[in-house]
């Protein structure tokens, strides 16, 4: 990516980098001037021409918007055309039909910690496209008054494709969960391992008959229990706390032993699960939010504290609307410390964790959070009013998490806009120009300043991200194929084809030149996903092939081959790669692959659903 035509950092707080506890905008960088790629033809990824360093601009595939033709799988014999493979891209892995027998899309999910997968909707890249006419601060561009309310309606009702609009009828004889004053947690459940019989503990011994040495146990795996409606529900998690693991989905919370998937807890819901924070707090707390009814003009307005060690439910707060447009788009949620954000397009409001207390809500100023990113600091995504819907202006601050004061503020170019923030600490923001379909990646100072932007070279890459079933409101956290430490940014490369199979890189760059440090190329016929930082190593699931399950590694931080922590068995390959979406956890030598979506085209095929499995020593 060629650097901006000022080299000069743009300034933070009152325009003086050691004055960095002003809220005062600083001047942004110039937007960074690109050529325009050739268009690629519908087909297999090309090898793009030689452009000016830094990250993809164009629409070819591997740059997060959609690609025109489907790609081979990862290694994995030939299928018929079309069939959905893992995180949204053709391949080997299996698909949860849809309803009425439809194949299921590819739709992101909320991501879970310790290196969940998310994807996005049809390629999970970076940024997400943003809806038509514009990005977030300008969503009603072009649109006459009188038409946006019809236009919003009919978004909401299927913005999500055919899963919005199949979402039950009267006559659907599933029953709803017990309606109450708060959901209360069972206890004591067994997770159906086998085959939907008894505890599973035969299927799992058989699983592991063709365990070769060396290779990691199958330690459960788990079906669907859940009686879920006709399209399906998105999986939120999975969360670790202690020895527990918690998934949530549809009207249901749920805690399973993680050393051999028998379910802990239960906390019914009274209406359905619809936003969830990538992580809980240190001492296992989590804050989710359901839906105030079930209808399907219910909003997402109901905060819910829940214990992930006990499943016991906490304090609840219901969202109130605030002005005409409010709760039109997906509420998200984001977690810093005893600080939980709940946020949607123009509206962001932030409750303490301990007891509920509110801590602050609408923000000094012109501009509004529309969305936020937690961890060890709070960074607000910002849209800034400038009354005119062909010029958006968005900003990003570090907000004090309890009173809501800006210690810095970030503006970035006209008409660009936030996409992701790929890490907290250190800043790692991802951005983009929709309209021209541009993308840029950069870090920031702890006091706000511009400290690099990322030369990614000629190589094409590939984040992977959720928020595909958010509707105008925005995720910033959560995707994988990332990774950072204090002085290195870790980024995958886009599979290509290898051999018989696919195969890719990560890549190393120095957060304080935005040059490259290093790329490490996958092992043969495989694909190597960047997840966390493990202590000074970089996390990395390297995918499964037909012939061989996957494996958690490490690299160094001076790169070469991951050094394998647990090996998957080749033997139950197959069943590892029948994930839809899958999400990953590794904590404490355990690995959890779960779908990120579970549906059937009917009730027996959905009790049969894999929807959890997990590895260990």
């Amino acid at each position: 990516m060629t650097q901006p035509p000022s080299q000069q950092p743009p300034q933070g707080g009152s325009g003086s980098p050691q004055d960095p506890q002003q809220g005062t905008p600083q001047q942004p960088a110039q937007p960074p001037q690109l050529p325009t790629p050739p268009q690629v033809p519908p087909g297999p990824p090309q090898t793009p021409p030689a452009q000016p360093a830094g990250p993809p601009q164009d629409a070819q595939p591997g740059y997060g918007y959609p690609q025109s033709a489907p790609q081979p799988g990862y290694g994995y014999p030939q299928q018929a055309p079309g069939q959905p493979g893992p995180y949204g891209q053709p391949g080997p892995y299996g698909q949860q039909p849809g309803p009425y027998g439809q194949q299921q899309g590819p739709y992101g999910q909320q991501p879970g910690p310790y290196g969940a997968y998310p994807t996005q909707p049809q390629y999970p890249g970076a940024p997400v496209p943003p809806p038509p006419g514009g990005g977030r601060g300008n969503f009603f561009k072009g649109k006459p008054a009188a038409i946006i309310g019809a236009a919003l309606a009919a978004l909401l009702v299927i913005g999500g494709g055919t899963w919005f609009a199949l979402s039950g009828s009267e006559d659907d004889p599933r029953p709803d969960a017990k309606q109450s004053s708060g959901p209360q947690p069972t206890g004591d459940e067994s997770v159906d391992q086998g085959d939907g019989n008894g505890t599973g503990r035969k299927e799992v011994d058989d699983l592991n008959a063709g365990r070769k040495d060396g290779e990691s146990k199958v330690l459960w795996l788990a079906k669907n229990d859940v009686d879920l409606p006709r399209n399906g529900a998105e999986v939120y998690g999975p969360w670790f706390a202690g020895d527990i693991v918690v998934k949530g989905m549809y009207k249901e919370v749920a805690g399973y032993s993680a050393d051999d998937g028998s379910k802990k807890w239960s906390l019914p819901l009274p209406a359905e699960l619809c936003a969830a924070p990538v992580r809980g707090t240190d001492d296992g707390k989590l804050v989710i939010a359901y839906k105030d009814g079930t209808s399907d003009k219910a909003n997402c307005t109901q905060l819910q504290l829940v214990d992930l060690k006990t499943g016991k439910a906490g304090w609840k707060k219901t969202i109130t609307k605030k002005g005409a447009f409010d709760l039109l788009s997906s509420l998200t949620l984001a977690i810093s410390g005893n600080t939980v954000t709940a946020a949607r397009t123009g509206n962001g409001e932030a409750f303490r964790i301990s007891d509920g207390a509110p801590l602050f809500g609408k923000l000094p100023g012109n501009c509004q959070p529309q969305a936020f990113a937690g961890g060890p600091k709070l960074i607000a995504a910002e849209t800034c009013r400038t009354g005119d819907y062909d010029k958006t202006q968005e900003q990003l601050q570090e907000l004090d998490p309890t009173t809501g004061k800006a210690r810095w503020t970030y503006k970035l170019p006209v008409n660009w806009q936030v996409d992701k923030v790929y890490s907290v600490d250190p800043l790692v923001v991802s951005m983009s120009q929709p309209d021209q379909k541009k993308w840029s990646v950069v870090a920031l100072n702890a006091n706000g300043t511009l400290r690099s932007q990322i030369d990614g070279g000629t190589d094409r890459y590939q984040p992977r991200c959720g928020g595909g079933f958010v509707v105008f409101g925005e995720i910033l956290e959560g995707c994988v194929g990332v990774a950072a430490d204090a002085d290195t940014f870790y980024m995958a490369t886009e599979p290509k084809k290898g051999g018989t199979a696919r195969t890719n890189a990560v890549v190393a760059f120095d957060l304080d030149t935005g040059k490259r440090k290093w790329r490490a190329d996958a092992p043969a016929e495989q694909t190597m996903i960047p997840l966390r930082m493990e202590g000074s190593n970089v996390l990395v699931y390297l995918e499964p092939k037909y012939d061989s399950g996957g494996a958690v590694a490490t690299l160094a931080p001076t790169g070469g081959k991951p050094t394998v922590l647990l090996q998957n068995p080749a033997s139950t390959s197959s069943i590892e790669r029948t994930f839809w979406s899958p999400k990953l956890a590794y904590h404490n030598g355990r690995f959890v692959i779960a779908s990120g979506r579970v549906s059937a085209s009917n009730d027996k095929e959905e009790k049969e659903t894999k929807t959890m499995m997990a590895f260990g020593k």
